[in-house]
């Protein structure tokens, strides 16, 4: 059994707590806490007692699909702590037999906690228009994704929808902000035109990955990236290259398989593995099938809170929107005025690779010469052009050299309040060091802190060696010109990803 002990009392209304399909509501602290339960809990033999309200010895998640308000595909429930009492009921709902018990020291009872408020995603649906689905079941498709798209219920708040055809070749119909009012979006679904042709899926993919989510396109900055792929039968072309590029871009995909090939028709699948390489991740959570177009209804529910499962969305958190980026600048006397122009353009072209934002990705500054000085910390700017501006407007300090004790107050001023695994400090520095970098470089990377160091000019190689984190041939970098610092801006980009990607 997983104890959970929160100990705040604050209710947690943005991000539910994950739980074991065992977790009992005993284990938990709070008088309400929403917690996510993971998928397929139907399948654990959990012990449920009473009937609404259940005694605090009961399952969470498995009184949660016994009330009716979980599916298979797991997510967020409401727990509410109760008093004891005498006398829980059993009966048997949704697949689960509660039992009863004649008394029991504490219950609880549960609610859905999901509502369109909590869904802020970007949301590309994908459809099947090709001649394997056929007129009548096109329409039955338009019918489903009207039903998921009112639950949904599109808003400037709440989540955005576009949509595209895979026939032959994928067709945009309309795009994330070309409906942003429910009536809009559901009078514009109904009006879609059936293609025919191969089910070249893999393209479509392809092409959303590509340029749908694009801020051009809509794309809001910051929004968890979501695309659903309704596929009936198997399709045409390949999907692994399309979905290898869709995970690299920090999208989420799902999907939707309707009336799976029959034991003769699997002659005729070119992968049997589709569903496992196309979704973001092999888990159960992004794979949704369903038997045939004429059961849809009871499962727009639970595919909606799987759309909106905030926590379920691994592929969302990518290098570029997660990763806290702080810049050591050098501002001692040898540097001079131009060349400290030129180093600030530097981070800035490191910063532009970035997807910087309050839910994103965060860029902070410190300055230092025998002294340091917090130029701007990685939550004062909230969007990547006020972050390059403010790293453009830094004034150049001049005086001496104190490398190490720079280190010591980045590692204690500017990642003071943030988890490991996701810190990456860029020291630029022109010359050899007054007091040792050793020590502290060490204590930032106990920290959790990944160092890059950038030498110029003077710089002793073993000096910036000391200071990178291992292995330190990837993490170390020397020009003996300060114009050739542009050149370090794609490895240096390439190796924060790598190291993030093998951190998380």
């Amino acid at each position: 059994n997983t104890i959970v002990v929160i100990t705040n009392t604050t209710v947690f209304h943005s991000v539910p707590y994950p739980v074991t399909c065992t977790t009992r509501g005993a284990d938990l602290t709070q008088d309400t806490v929403v917690v996510l339960c993971p998928p397929q809990c139907t399948q654990w033999r959990t012990s449920v007692f009473g009937t609404g309200v259940y005694a605090a010895v009961s399952s969470i998640c498995g009184a949660a699909v016994h009330r009716g308000i979980l599916g298979p595909a797991g997510g967020p429930v409401r727990v509410h702590r109760l008093q004891g009492r005498h006398n829980y009921i059993s009966s048997y709902a949704h697949g689960i037999h509660s039992q009863a018990l004649s008394h029991w020291t504490a219950s609880f009872s549960l609610t859905s906690r999901w509502n369109h408020f909590d869904c802020q995603m970007d949301i590309a649906m994908v459809i099947d228009s090709s001649s394997n689905i056929g007129q009548r079941r096109f329409n039955l498709q338009k019918n489903f994704i009207a039903k998921l798209a009112a639950m949904l219920r599109v808003g400037p708040i709440g989540p955005h929808i576009g949509l595209i055809q895979a026939s032959d070749s994928p067709r945009t119909e309309f795009l994330l902000t070309n409906y942003t009012q429910p009536k809009e979006l559901l009078f514009a679904i109904k009006e879609l035109a059936y293609l025919g042709g191969d089910s070249n899926t893999g393209k479509a993919i392809m092409h959303t990955a590509e340029t749908f989510f694009s801020q051009e396109n809509g794309g809001r900055r910051g929004h968890p990236r979501v695309m659903m792929v309704l596929i009936d039968g198997w399709p045409s072309d390949d999907l692994d290259q399309a979905a290898m590029l869709a995970r690299e871009s920090g999208i989420n995909v799902f999907l939707v398989s309707v009336a799976k090939p029959a034991p003769e028709e699997l002659s005729m699948v070119r992968d049997k593995d589709f569903m496992k390489k196309a979704v973001c991740k092999d888990n159960g959570f992004f794979s949704y099938p369903i038997p045939s177009w004429f059961s849809t209804t009871k499962h727009i529910r639970p595919l909606t809170q799987r759309l909106c499962s905030l926590d379920g969305l691994l592929c969302s958190k990518t290098c570029y929107n997660s990763v806290n980026i702080g810049f050591l600048i050098d501002g001692s006397s040898s540097v001079g005025d131009g060349n400290f122009q030129l180093v600030l353009e530097f981070l800035a072209g490191i910063a532009r690779s970035f997807e910087v934002s309050d839910v994103g990705a965060h860029i902070g500054a410190v300055q230092f010469t025998y002294e340091q000085r917090l130029e701007f910390g990685l939550s004062d700017y909230s969007n990547k052009d006020d972050a390059i501006n403010a790293l453009r407007r830094i004034s150049y300090m001049s005086g001496g050299t104190s490398t190490g004790s720079a280190i010591s107050y980045t590692t204690q001023n500017l990642f003071r309040r943030t988890g490991p695994g996701r810190n990456f400090l860029i020291v630029v520095t022109d010359g050899q060091s007054y007091d040792d970098v050793r020590g502290p470089a060490m204590a930032a990377h106990k920290q959790g802190i990944t160092i890059f160091s950038v030498g110029v000019a003077w710089a002793p190689l073993d000096d910036l060696k000391a200071m990178s984190s291992e292995p330190k041939d990837t993490h170390t970098f020397f020009t003996r010109e300060f114009s050739g610092l542009s050149e370090f801006i794609p490895p240096l980009v390439r190796g924060i990803c790598r190291d993030f990607t093998e951190n998380n």
